[in-house]
């Protein structure tokens, strides 16, 4: 056996010991829709380990990032044989922790977690090999003749010590005197809790469940045995996107295989008491959050946008956390419920601007989101544009594509930085990184991955449509004619598609042939939804640009609402750049480099 180049120590998040062939990579990777649930490959084609397969390697990364559904996706590759070997991090995760926690729980399976640091973390680039013992990190220039059998810790016991400080609610859940359901859901908030450094839990108003998410017969598994157990939530409780439209999902065509389960799933969590909500935008529902107000809401865009546009306060939530929360209506006192959590850790300056159009806040978004990994960002430039909602839910959905931070901060503009120095620690100084146009002309051709002009699909409604992007599709298709080859479909929930019934938005969009699906959203659409003839896609999400290469197979083009109906009725991106990023670089050509 060849002798470790570099042992290193961390700290174990779930004990064990595992090896394997390292698989390294220095930017996070989002599970969900980066990583293929059935077969363990990174189909994330933005992501440098893209084409990899994680099954029975030691995965390292910095940290995970991006959708909160990563946590089912890793509980799904670990009860079907697909997972990693081990986990190493350089900062923690609580999705991908999560993850492994409930397949341990439920399933009797696991994998070592390790967090090393950012320091440490830099020494494994290069390395072909590694052993995780506990909180031990063994590292190799070369694979062992004999590699260490893996031994993951065995699952928590039923009654685990905790170092939190209860209330006699509490205790009674943990004793389950509440039932079985809420017995099992304090054990995984109080482990949650442990990890994440917090010493004592708080009272929420509300829920957003993004669990809902069919990844796979396991999740399907984990909401009915919650069922089983009497799971019922003690807090109003509203529903992510699920994987159908559970109305239409046979008209659309699509198979049973998944239709059936997925809503199913969907018939758990309502069982629960969750309502029928089935939105990734539930920020644009009545129930909306106040401003201060604690809850506990999944689903990478909708986390943002409550804590940075409604001033709610909550932390990017992993699935199966955010229900166990809301069946025992206490979550973590730690990170965003706390106001000296919220504050920024970087500053974001941009350049003169001008002529902005709605695909400016995407691509703003997504590129601040990669710049600032996990930190606060306060951005500043934007004071005398005044974004609308829709930009912000737009900025937000690319922001948390990219970025693991759970806030963002724009001066000016969102409600904790009207005066910017309250988004900013007393006596603290920022580290300030500016933007040159040149900067978002690289982040326009990364979302840009579409190689020719031609457009088959134009998707829409990546979050949720707003009544007010129904207005303006309303306007921008009056009179106009679609060419027949171009499928134009578009996402939305169904207390928001009746709204824009009412207000008269419908008539010219279905005049103009569009496809309307409520309760799914784009990451889990697929064919024959989108047509299989199909090559390019055409979309003003900066989120599903990111995603569609991975999840749909087909390429891009990315740009604002107005160009995504113009290609509808041609067939043709047109391949122009925006006003506001034509300082940078040339007209382009219209095919898209």
């Amino acid at each position: 056996m060849p002798s470790p180049s570099t042992a290193l120590n961390g700290r174990s998040l779930v004990d064990g010991a595992a090896s394997g062939e390292l698989l390294f990579a220095d930017i996070g990777l989002s599970f969900w829709g980066g990583v293929d649930a059935f077969s363990g490959e990174v189909i994330d084609r933005h992501h440098p380990l893209s084409g990899a397969h994680l099954a029975g390697r030691v995965l390292a990364i910095p940290s995970g990032r991006g959708s909160c559904t990563g946590s089912s996706v890793m509980m799904e590759l670990i009860s079907n044989g697909h997972a990693p070997a081990a986990l190493v991090l350089a900062e923690p995760d609580e999705i991908l922790t999560l993850g492994v926690l409930v397949a341990q729980l439920l399933f009797g399976r696991s994998l070592p977690v390790l967090c090393i640091g950012q320091q440490a973390f830099a020494a494994l680039r290069g390395k072909a090999f590694a052993q995780v013992q506990g909180e031990r990190l063994v590292l190799f220039d070369q694979a062992p003749a004999e590699a260490l059998p893996a031994a993951p810790a065995s699952p928590p016991a039923a009654t685990r010590p905790t170092t939190l400080t209860l209330t006699d609610h509490d205790q009674a859940l943990l004793a389950g005197d509440l039932g079985k359901a809420a017995q099992v859901a304090m054990q995984i908030v109080l482990r949650m809790a442990e990890l994440q450094g917090a010493h004592s839990l708080v009272d929420i108003s509300q829920a957003h469940i993004d669990g809902c998410i069919y990844t796979g017969p396991a999740s399907l598994r984990f909401a009915q045995q919650l069922v089983q157990w009497g799971a019922r939530v003690r807090v109003p409780t509203t529903l992510n996107s699920i994987s159908v439209d559970q109305r239409r999902w046979r008209e659309l065509g699509i198979d049973a295989a998944l239709g059936e389960p997925a809503s199913a799933l969907g018939d758990a969590y309502m069982a629960m008491g969750a309502q029928m909500s089935f939105t990734c935008a539930p920020y644009l529902l009545d129930s909306a959050p106040k401003l201060g107000e604690q809850i506990v809401w999944a689903e990478s865009n909708a986390v943002v946008y409550a804590n940075s546009v409604l001033g709610a306060r909550t932390l990017k939530y992993p699935d199966y956390l955010d229900i166990c929360i809301a069946l025992t209506g206490r979550a973590p006192l730690i990170g965003c419920h706390l106001e000296a959590q919220r504050k920024a850790r970087v500053q974001i300056d941009l350049p003169a601007l001008t002529h902005l159009d709605d695909a400016f806040y995407p691509l703003l978004g997504y590129h601040i989101g990669a710049m600032v990994g996990s930190r606060i960002p306060l951005v500043t430039g934007l004071e005398r544009f005044a974004p609308t909602h829709d930009d912000l839910k737009a900025f937000g959905a690319a922001f948390a594509t990219t970025s693991a931070a759970p806030l963002f901060h724009i001066a000016g503009v969102t409600p904790e930085a009207l005066d910017p120095a309250q988004a900013v620690s007393a006596g603290e100084v920022l580290p300030v990184k500016r933007i040159a146009l040149a900067d978002l002309l690289v982040s326009w051709r990364e979302l840009n991955s579409a190689r020719d002009s031609q457009v088959d699909l134009v998707s829409l409604g990546n979050p949720h449509f707003s009544l007010g992007e129904f207005a303006h599709l309303a306007q921008l298709c009056r009179g106009r004619t679609r060419n027949p080859a171009v499928s134009l479909v578009i996402t939305c929930g169904r207390a928001v598609l009746e709204q824009a019934r009412d207000a008269g938005h419908l008539a010219p969009i279905e005049a103009f042939g569009a496809v309307l699906v409520t309760d799914t959203c784009w990451c889990m659409l697929g064919e024959p939804v989108i047509p299989p003839a199909a090559r390019t896609l055409m979309t003003n999400s900066g989120k599903y640009a990111h995603y569609a290469p991975g999840l749909a197979g087909r390429a891009v083009h990315f740009a604002s609402l107005g160009e995504c109906v113009e290609a509808a009725c041609t067939g043709s991106a047109s391949g122009r750049l925006p006003a506001w990023l034509q300082p940078a670089a040339p007209q382009e050509s219209p095919a898209h480099v």
